[in-house]
Order: structure tokens, then sequence, then C-alpha cells
């Protein structure tokens, strides 16, 4: 039976809080109660990584703290977590990409994951100066991958590309181990890119028959390259001990969100060039009616967020019963959130996680430590 991994988010968009805070994908973010300071979020690091969560995703854009310096500075108040770091390629030439991955995993010791996001609105990208259509960022996210894993062998690299050139660029800053690439997209064009060149392929949560199929296109697409991929999944989570106390809090959520703020984002949202988002915004309607869109997942968040828009709620186990679904189908990641962020990585951590270890499908990344008790003085024999 496959073992499953667990990851965690760094909410550096806006700050946490008690209420879904939205924003991203074209979407002014809105304002949470808890500042993303690094004190803050270093209580989320500690608390992801004594949990057994293996990472904690953070992201990129306009619309939060930069990925690299955020992380560089969580890396020091952490011990084992490791730093899925979002970034957007095309926007940092290839030798100096590699050589930051280089440099933060060796001075992290190990501790560095890549999210390539290759970036889905063009109005943000124009932002950052980057004025290609979205096919043309794709095709240069390919030659970007493609060079990045050439410089990481430590050998000479000479490129001269259609978006990329190179002269006898040599890496030292050498990657070790190298860190996994993880990728997401939904066009033809993104499906391509993740088939050839990436590790992890992430999804959003959509009901596990349609992430079952985009497994199997991936699978199909990689196999003609001889490649394989693992699949991982985006999603919120809001688990409770009880099914009831976990939707009382969903509907605590969506009480909080009022109509002109749901118009308001979901008419920026509409704007997006995300065939991904595209999926989200079908799934909640712009509605608060129907959220439930398969057992035990909720549509709720997507209402007045960017990106991933569902959650998966219910008991720890009820939770636990839909992780396997999605693991049927392929899943063996989940990057997971939930608002606020500190206490919903104890709920899941210490309702869910210990669920899914006696279904034998989770064990803790770290090993367990042992505590020697104090010798009262004048005590010993």
């Amino acid at each position: 039976m496959t073992e499953l991994a667990f990851h965690w988010f760094l909410p550096t968009n806006g700050g946490d809080g008690r209420h879904i805070v939205g924003g991203g994908h074209g979407t002014p973010a809105g304002a949470g109660g808890r500042p993303a300071s690094v004190a803050y979020l270093g209580q989320i690091a500690r608390s992801a990584e004594q949990l057994g969560f293996e990472a904690a995703l953070t992201p990129t854009g306009a619309w939060c703290e930069d990925a690299w310096i955020s992380t560089a500075m969580l890396a020091s108040v952490s011990e084992r977590l490791k730093f899925l770091v979002a970034f957007r390629p095309g926007l940092t030439a290839p030798f100096l990409a590699a050589q930051m991955a280089g440099t933060f995993q060796n001075l992290s010791g190990g501790r560095l994951l890549l999210n390539v996001v290759t970036g889905g609105e063009s109005h943000e990208q124009r932002m950052y100066g980057d004025f290609l259509d979205k096919d043309a960022r794709y095709e240069r996210c390919g030659e970007f991958l493609s060079i990045v894993r050439e410089l990481w062998t430590g050998k000479p690299v000479t490129v001269d590309g259609k978006h990329f050139r190179l002269d006898d660029a040599r890496l030292a800053q050498v990657p070790d181990p190298l860190p996994r690439v993880y990728f997401g997209g939904s066009s033809p064009a993104a499906l391509d890119v993740a088939a050839e060149h990436v590790d992890v392929y992430l999804t959003w949560g959509e009901p596990p028959d349609a992430v079952g199929e985009k497994v199997r296109r991936l699978r199909e697409l990689a196999a003609r390259h001889e490649r394989e991929l693992a699949f991982g999944l985006r999603v919120h989570t809001i688990t409770r001990d009880t099914a009831e106390e976990a939707w009382a809090e969903a509907d605590r959520l969506l009480a909080g969100i009022s109509e002109e703020r749901i118009k308001q984002v979901q008419d920026g949202l509409r704007r997006s060039e995300s065939e991904g988002q595209k999926r989200m915004l079908a799934l909640n309607r712009g509605t608060k009616d129907g959220l439930e869109i398969h057992p035990n997942l909720w549509a709720g968040v997507g209402l007045v967020r960017g990106g991933a828009g569902t959650a998966l709620v219910g008991s720890h186990r009820q939770v636990a019963d839909l992780i396997e679904e999605y693991a049927a189908v392929g899943i063996t990641e989940f990057v997971l959130s939930g608002y606020p962020h500190l206490e919903e990585a104890y709920h899941f951590g210490e309702g869910v996680l210990p669920e899914l270890s006696r279904r034998g499908r989770w064990r803790h990344p770290a090993p367990a430590r042992r505590s020697v008790s104090a010798v009262p003085f004048g005590s010993a024999s």
C-alpha cells in the first residue's frame, strides 16, 4: 500500500485569519487579522514540522511576499520542514534560478522543493515586464526547465534557444540532493510541459473522477517521453472530531462572505486566462448554494479566493476516506491549507494523520525523539 505525503501552506498572501483570505489570479488579496510576519509564519512552520507535514508551499505573485526571501528567513527558525518554493520561470534567468536553488538546498540541508508557476494572468506578468502570451510562456517554461536540469549536472552548458542563450555556463552550487520539481496547469500546453519536464504534477481539488481523468492523461503523455510522474492535490481542509462540527465551521466561513464580495471576486476571476481557474469557477458557480460537489468536498473557498477553491470537509475519518479516494486514482501527495493555518494544521495533524497512520497510509517523516528525564540533584545511586 502506497504511503502518502502531506504538505502545508504558508499564508504570505495577505496574512491569515479566522475567515477566508481571498486574492490571487488577478484579484486583490483580502486582509487577514494575523500579518505574514516571520514570527507568525515561523509558528506555522514549526507546528507543521512537529505534526508530520513534509513541506510547506509558499505562493508567488504580485499579491504576496517573495517566496525565496520568505522561506530563506523561515528556514532558520525551523529544523526539518522543507519549503515548496513557488517561482515563475522567465522572470529569473535559468542560470540564476539554478544557482539560487543550489544555494538554498546546500545551506538549508536539503530542504528545498520547487513549484514552477508559469503564470496564468498576462496583466500580472506585464507588471514584472513579461509580455509573452500564455502559450509562449509555457514554451519558455519548457526551455527553462531543460536548461536548469542540465546546469544541475555541473557540466558546462551552451544554449542558443528561442527564449534563452547561455555560453559555457557552469554551475558551482549544484544542489545536493536535486530538488523535486512540482508544476500545475490544465491547458494542453501545460500538460505537455509537465509530461516532459517535471517530477510531481499538482492539480486543484476537483472531484476524484475528474482528478483521475487528468492523472490518466498525464501518464499517457509522460509515457511518450519514457517518463513517470508523481501526482499531488492542492486543496484546503476543514476537519473536526465530528462531521457536524466540521460543517458548522464551513457554514461559519460562508456566513462571513458577503454577496458583494463574491460578485467582486468572481467578476475578477472570470477574466483569468487560467484553465484551472475556469474549472474552479465551474464548481462553485458563484453562488452559496449547492457547494458540496462530492461527498465531503466543498467548493465554498473558491467564491472569494483565486487558485485552489475547494476543501475536504468532515470528521477525521471522513476526510481520511476522501483522501483514500484520491489515492485510488493516483494522488500520492497532498498540499493542504485552512483558516487559520496554525489551528487547522493541528486539526488535521492531530486528527486525520493518526487515522491514516492506523490505516498504513502515512508515517511521520521524522524519527521520534527520545527525551531523557533530569535526575534530581543528589538522588543518583
